[in-house]
Order: C-alpha cells, then sequence, then structure tokens
C-alpha cells in the first residue's frame, strides 16, 4: 500500500493491467484532442479574416463526423478487450462463497473442507482497514467467487485487482480474481449500507500454496 499516492493504485491482476493500460491510452487521446482544438482555437481568435466558404461546405462538415465516430472506435475497441476479460473465467482452483451483512463479510470455503469465518474490522495501523480475520487465498490461481447478501445490498470491492461485484440479497452474482503475487491488500463496501457503511473493511492475504494447504488444514 502506498501512502499519498494519487495515481491509480498498482495492478496486480491481469484485469487491473488492462484497466491501467486503457487509463493510459483514453488520456493521451483526450491531451491530443485537446491540444488540437486548443491550436485551432488559438488562430481563429487572432484571425480577423473570414472565409465565407468555410461554415458551408459539405466536406469539412463530413470530416467533423467521421473524426469523431473514428475516436469513438480507438476507444471502444480497447474497452471491449477488457469487458470480455472481466467476464471470462479459466478453470478456477477453488471457489470461495462471499456473504455481506451489516456490518462485516463472511467467507465460506466448501472445495475441500467447509471453512466459515465472519470478517470484522479492528482498530490497527490500518485505519478503517484492517480486519480481524483476513479472507486467506493462493496466490497465481484463478479463484471464483460467488458474492451474495444477507440483508441489504453491499459490493465488495478491492480497487488494486480492479474488482467490484455487488452483493444483493436473493441474488448470487460472480466474479473471479487471479494476483501476480502475495503480500496484504485492501479493500471496503462500495455500496451506501447504513449507517455503518465505512465500517466494513475487506483484506486479502495471497501466500503460496504451500501456505494455503497449512491453513486449510489447521483452520479445519
Amino acid at each position: 500500500m502506498e501512502w499519498m499516492n494519487y495515481t491509480l493504485l498498482e495492478s496486480i491482476s491481469p484485469v487491473m493491467e488492462e484497466m491501467d493500460k486503457f487509463h493510459d491510452h483514453a488520456m493521451m487521446l483526450l491531451l491530443l484532442i485537446f491540444s488540437f482544438l486548443s491550436v485551432i482555437f488559438f488562430f481563429m481568435v487572432g484571425e480577423k479574416n473570414v472565409n465565407l466558404h468555410f461554415f458551408h461546405n459539405e466536406g469539412v462538415e463530413m470530416i467533423w463526423t467521421l473524426i469523431p465516430m473514428f475516436v469513438l472506435l480507438v476507444l471502444a475497441l480497447p474497452s471491449i478487450k477488457v469487458l470480455f476479460m472481466m467476464e471470462e473465467l479459466i478453470n478456477p482452483l477453488i471457489t470461495v462463497k462471499i456473504f455481506g451483512n451489516q456490518w462485516f463479510w463472511s467467507y465460506e470455503f466448501n472445495d475441500f473442507t467447509r471453512i466459515s469465518y465472519d470478517s470484522f474490522m479492528k482498530y490497527e495501523f490500518f485505519r478503517f482497514l484492517d480486519v480481524d480475520k483476513a479472507l486467506i487465498l493462493p496466490y497465481l490461481s484463478y479463484i471464483r467467487l460467488l458474492v451474495s447478501s444477507n440483508d441489504v445490498i453491499h459490493s465488495w470491492t478491492v480497487p488494486n485487482m480492479g474488482l467490484k461485484i455487488d452483493a444483493n440479497p436473493g441474488r448470487l452474482n460472480s466474479g473471479w480474481l487471479y494476483s501476480f503475487r502475495s503480500g496484504y491488500f485492501y479493500g471496503q463496501c462500495s455500496e451506501i449500507c447504513g449507517i455503518n457503511h465505512s465500517f466494513m473493511p475487506i483484506k486479502i492475504e495471497f501466500c503460496n500454496h504451500l501456505m494455503f494447504k497449512n491453513w486449510l488444514m489447521k483452520t479445519n
């Protein structure tokens, strides 16, 4: 975690990496458009002579209609790629069920043995971000997430992974995550869910497969 960071958080998943690239791609395109329009505006303001045929020219009208279409196409293609990546799931190693509650998260594993526990916020060094029991997951593995709620609408969000899954009561939403490296990563509920909405942090601990196996055996 980096303090006083005014840019996007460090990406640790394939989806977040593509989001970073799309952000840079879109910002460069906007910068080019802004520079081009600024130059045109500068010359128009400084030019006293006006060409009457310029304002009624079918060729010019066709150009300023086609250019925005081309710009939208350049923005649409990479964004479609990101959308398909967010929906794609490749042979998940495990499935984790996540339930939102007022105001804590519940996690459940059923693949190897049934493990379930609640995760409450605790006041430690990371204010409003630390919990008593983190979500333990192996890194370099595809993991399916099934998210729901036991009361009101919540949203399970981890910015480093570009992940945001709504938790709706009576409905099961799915997603996936994949981490390039181990470590602790934090998130929060991103849906206003009541008076203690800001006290629903998310903490994920990514470890290697051996440590994850030992944790499963110890917890069971």
